[in-house]
C-alpha cells in the first residue's frame, strides 16, 4: 500500500478499522458505517494485545472507543487499578452498562456515573479528541482511522507523560510512524512522532478479526513517549523538517536554493536581528514544552495524507542572477556554506535520521538562521 491514500472515517465512534459493512451489536443494536464501528471479534487477539500491553497492577488504563466491551472486559480481568473509558456513541454506553452489570468483575468495579462497582471504570461519553483527558498509565486502543494523527499527537501533548500507548491504527498509518530513513514510506509523521516517542510494531491485524470486516488491513503498534523530551524547540524542528519534506528526494541544497525558503529564512533572520537575539539562543537552551508539542494537533492533516510521492510544485532554485543585490546574494552563501559544513548540500531528506536532522538543526541556530 506504499504511496497510496489512506482511507478516512469519521471518528470519536467504537472499534477502528477503516471500510464499511454492516453488522449489529451483541444488543441488537445495528452498527453505524458513518462513526467506523468495527468491533474486534477475535478473543487471542485480544488477548494478545492487552498481554503486549505490559499491565500492572497500578495502572490506570485509559481505553478509546470501548465500543461493546471486548477489550474492557480483558482489561479488567487482567487486574488493573482503573480503567477510562472515552465513547462517542450513546448506543455503546448503554451497551457497556448492560454487558457489565451483574457481571462476576462487578465486584471489583466502582463506576463514575455508568457502573457502581469497586475498581474504577470509568465511562466518558464524548469526542476524545475534544474533552479533556485525566490521568492514565497507559492507553489501549482500538481507533477508527480517522482520527489517527490528531489522537496520536495529542497523546503524546498529554501531561503528566504516560508510560505507554498500545494502539491499532490502518496498517499503512502504523507502517508509516515506523518507518525508517530510506523506506518508501519514510516522511514527516515518521520523523515527528520519533521525535516524541519511541514506536515499535508489534501486530499485524487482518480484515477477518473484526466485525462487520473493514476494507484494509490493520497493525498494532507501541509508542513509549521519550523521557526526557529532546532539548529543542518544536517549531524550529518542524519548521526545518516542512523543508526537507517539500520534495524528500531532492537533495537540500536544491531545496534551500527554493526563492521562497530563502526570503523566509532572510525573513526570519533580520527579525531575530532586529530583537537583537544572539547565537546563545540556540536549541540547546529551548526545551520543548506540552503547549510546544500541542502545535502538532494544527499539523496532523498533512502529516496523516502524506505518500511516497514527491509534491509537484512550480519553485524554482534561485540563481545569483535573481538575488535582489549583495545582500539577499550573501545569504544564500550563508546558507549554501551551512549545508556544506554538515555535509548536508547532497544529502535528501528521505535518508536522514533523527540525529542527522537535530545536528543539521543545531547548526542552522547556531549561525543565526531559525525557522519560525
Amino acid at each position: 500500500m506504499a504511496g497510496g491514500k489512506i482511507q478516512k472515517k469519521r471518528h470519536g465512534a467504537a472499534g477502528g478499522a477503516g471500510g464499511g459493512g454492516s453488522g449489529r451489536l451483541q444488543g441488537g443494536i445495528p452498527f453505524e458505517k458513518s462513526k467506523g464501528q468495527h468491533i474486534l471479534r477475535n478473543p487471542a487477539l485480544v488477548d494478545s494485545i492487552v498481554a503486549k500491553a505490559g499491565l500492572k497492577p497500578t495502572d490506570t488504563v485509559l481505553e478509546i472507543g470501548p465500543g461493546t466491551g471486548n477489550l474492557t472486559k480483558r482489561l479488567l480481568e487482567a487486574g488493573v487499578k482503573a480503567v477510562v473509558a472515552v465513547e462517542l456513541d450513546p448506543r455503546m454506553v448503554l451497551e457497556l452498562n448492560r454487558r457489565f452489570q451483574g457481571h462476576p468483575l462487578s465486584s471489583r468495579l466502582k463506576v463514575a456515573t455508568v457502573f457502581r462497582f469497586l475498581v474504577p471504570v470509568i465511562v466518558i461519553q464524548g469526542d476524545v479528541l475534544k474533552c479533556d483527558l485525566p490521568y492514565f498509565d497507559i492507553c489501549v486502543a482500538n481507533i477508527p482511522y480517522q482520527i489517527s494523527s490528531p489522537l496520536t499527537f495529542k497523546l503524546l501533548s498529554h501531561r503528566p507523560i504516560f508510560r505507554c500507548a498500545v494502539i491499532m491504527f490502518q496498517r499503512e498509518f502504523a507502517m508509516r510512524l515506523v518507518a525508517q530513513p530510506g523506506d518508501s514510506l519514510y516522511c514527516r509523521l515518521s520523523v515527528n512522532v520519533q521525535l516524541l516517542s519511541r514506536v515499535s510494531h508489534l501486530l499485524k491485524v487482518g480484515r477477518n478479526n473484526f466485525r462487520p470486516p473493514p476494507k484494509v488491513d490493520s497493525s498494532v503498534v507501541r509508542i513509549e513517549p521519550r523521557k526526557p523530551l529532546p532539548p529543542v524547540s518544536f517549531k524550529e524542528w518542524d519548521g526545518l523538517v516542512r523543508i526537507c519534506f517539500n520534495r524528500k528526494n531532492k537533495t537540500l541544497g536544491s531545496l534551500f536554493k527554493q526563492k521562497r525558503v530563502l526570503e523566509l529564512l532572510e525573513k526570519n533572520y533580520k527579525t531575530m536581528q532586529s530583537l537583537q537575539l544572539t547565537q546563545d539562543a540556540e536549541m540547546g537552551e529551548e526545551k520543548m514544552s506540552a503547549d510546544d508539542v500541542a502545535l502538532l494537533a494544527n499539523m496532523v492533516e498533512d502529516l496523516s495524507m502524506e505518500t511516497g510521492d514527491e509534491k509537484e510544485d512550480d519553485e524554482m532554485e534561485m540563481d545569483d542572477a535573481d538575488m535582489a543585490g549583495d545582500g539577499a546574494a550573501s545569504f544564500k552563501e550563508k546558507i549554501m556554506g551551512i549545508l556544506q559544513q554538515g555535509d548536508f548540500a547532497e544529502k535528501r531528506g528521505s535518508k536522514l535520521s533523527q540525529v542527522d536532522f537535530l545536528y543539521l538543526l543545531s547548526l542552522f541556530n547556531k549561525a543565526g538562521i531559525h525557522f519560525s
